[in-house]
């Protein structure tokens, strides 16, 4: 496979494109952000187990977005009963199931890494007799900037690897290797990529903090900014499919998609 090599200002074509699927299908991709919160705070809810899940389901749930994107494209409208047929390819399923195992074990392996070296710190501020909340966060900053800099890696491992294996059938190490090496060649768009969406979201953080300080109650702020959250959410799972288009090129589309099936309906 040969991954393009795309300006810096793919990144905000990402964007852009991501915003141009959503608007083709919004009802659809807003039910699908709404599904994901839901997901995401009901495995909250589940101490540790919950969590595990969530980060093994990772790869799973990009799949099934990308495949719900390549629909919406296709001007095809998405069913609720659309969204988890291509899951129901055994092989593809497999490939998930394993990708998300391995997903899981980088991020535990990230996080035991970046904690490991402050380790002395962070419990001499748990232990200290006089609860010392400045001393806390200032024992964690250097793991979270740690983890944040593995977890660079382990996205650019990661990115692309559910859309190789469902689609293309790669193994899952080529499909890591190849999703590297995308990420690696087209390292600028991506940072331009993720500092606007860390913007966009800072803008919507900073909307609701306003709303918070105008005075209104903290009911009405909530139902102003979920909403806004929830698209908000919905346009960034929908800029996932034009950086993998964008990349490796747009994937025909057959009847045989729809059940997860390879490009070329093999």
């Amino acid at each position: 496979m040969q991954a393009a090599i795309l300006p810096i200002t793919a990144g905000w074509q990402w964007i852009i494109d991501g915003f141009n699927l959503f608007r083709r299908q919004p009802l659809a991709m807003f039910f699908w952000s709404l599904m994901t919160g839901l997901l995401i705070t009901l495995t909250y809810l589940i101490p540790l187990f919950g969590q595990v899940f969530l980060i093994a389901a990772m790869p799973s749930l990009t799949y099934i977005t990308l495949n719900a994107c390549r629909q919406i494209e296709a001007g095809r409208p998405m069913q609720p009963g659309m969204w988890l047929i291509p899951l129901k390819d055994a092989q593809a399923r497999a490939g998930l199931i394993r990708l998300g195992l391995a997903y899981l074990a980088c991020c535990l392996a990230a996080g035991f890494i970046a904690t490991l070296p402050f380790l002395d710190q962070i419990m001499a501020a748990l232990n200290n007799e006089s609860f010392d909340e400045t001393a806390l966060l200032s024992a964690i900053q250097g793991p979270f900037l740690t983890f944040g800099l593995l977890y660079i890696l382990i996205s650019a491992l990661f990115w692309h690897a559910p859309a190789l294996i469902g689609w293309h059938r790669l193994k899952m190490s080529q499909a890591l290797f190849f999703s590297m090496v995308a990420c690696w060649r087209n390292k600028f768009p991506f940072m331009l990529y993720g500092a606007t969406w860390i913007g966009l979201f800072f803008v919507a953080q900073t909307l609701g903090d306003v709303l918070a300080a105008s005075g209104l109650s903290a009911t009405i702020t909530q139902l102003i900014m979920t909403p806004i959250n929830l698209v908000i959410a919905a346009i960034l799972y929908c800029s996932f499919y034009p950086t993998y288009m964008s990349i490796f090129g747009r994937p025909a589309y057959n009847q045989a998609d729809q059940t997860g099936s390879t490009p070329d309906g093999n």
